[in-house]
């Protein structure tokens, strides 16, 4: 069976791998595994450029024994001064090298879209022509949107719906929440997306307060967590350890009571 990140009842615990080299990678994979992450994000954006080979990616992928593998390629680090064509290309490098499931930039083609979602024709028909190819590969797209400050539920609903009337198979939206209001109102968000939308979904956010929804999310309906296999300096401090976030999805009681 191949590794997907579709039809799941239990969320992803994804560990979020931002290495520069394969070693560091291939070590960060089974690492991350024996502290029970069963999903792989890697950034390639942070590998050098001279380990970008189809050679390396095929090692690389390997250490995930089958587990999904989903992997982005954004402008920043390593990538700085590429063009969003040869970012893309490098996505369908990684996917024939055997990851599952590419992030496709929400303004891709259209660099500096508001909410990183373009309005632009031209860019939304490449960037559906580009996840045409994916799909053509057997694999599986993410459409993201960095917001990365508070938006209201019906903004995001509306980014949520055009990024899977593109041909997302998840739909991923991050926002912010400085205030318990604003994290409450993202809690409330996620599970109307889960209501709303026809695709799976992965709604975070970063701010001050984003801490119970990165470790609520998945339960009331996020696909996965991000997780981190440690805190050091390259990771998201807001995102938890691999360890912390399974002993939350395998133990916490959230389910609403029988009423007999």
């Amino acid at each position: 069976m191949k590794p997907t990140f579709l039809n799941r009842d239990l969320p992803f615990i994804m560990s979020m791998i931002l290495k520069d080299n394969p070693d560091d990678v291939r070590y960060a994979i089974r690492n991350s595994a024996y502290d029970g992450a069963d999903a792989f994000g890697i950034q390639l954006c942070y590998m050098k450029h001279e380990y970008k080979t189809e050679e390396n990616y095929k090692q690389m992928f390997a250490q995930a024994c089958g587990k999904p593998i989903y992997i982005t390629n954004y402008r920043a680090m390593q990538n700085e001064g590429l063009t969003d064509e040869e970012c893309a290309e490098g996505l369908i490098l990684g996917l024939k090298s055997g990851a599952t499931l590419a992030d496709v930039m929400g303004d891709m083609f259209d660099k500096g879209a508001e909410m990183e979602l373009t309005k632009n024709q031209t860019a939304i028909d490449k960037q559906m022509k580009l996840i045409d190819k994916i799909h053509s590969l057997g694999k599986e797209v993410l459409i993201s949107s960095h917001i990365c400050k508070f938006t209201p539920a019906e903004q995001v609903l509306e980014i949520a719906y055009e990024q899977q009337r593109r041909g997302a198979d998840v739909v991923k939206i991050v926002t912010a929440a400085n205030s318990d209001e604003e994290q409450i109102e993202n809690l409330r968000i996620t599970a109307l997306l889960k209501k709303e939308l026809k695709v799976p979904f992965l709604y975070l956010s970063g701010g001050t307060h984003s801490k119970i929804h990165r470790m609520i999310g998945p339960l009331l309906g996020c696909v996965s967590y991000l997780a981190v296999l440690k805190h050091d300096a390259r990771a998201i401090p807001t995102q938890p350890t691999v360890r912390a976030a399974k002993a939350v999805r395998d133990n916490l009681d959230y389910m609403p009571e029988i009423v007999y």
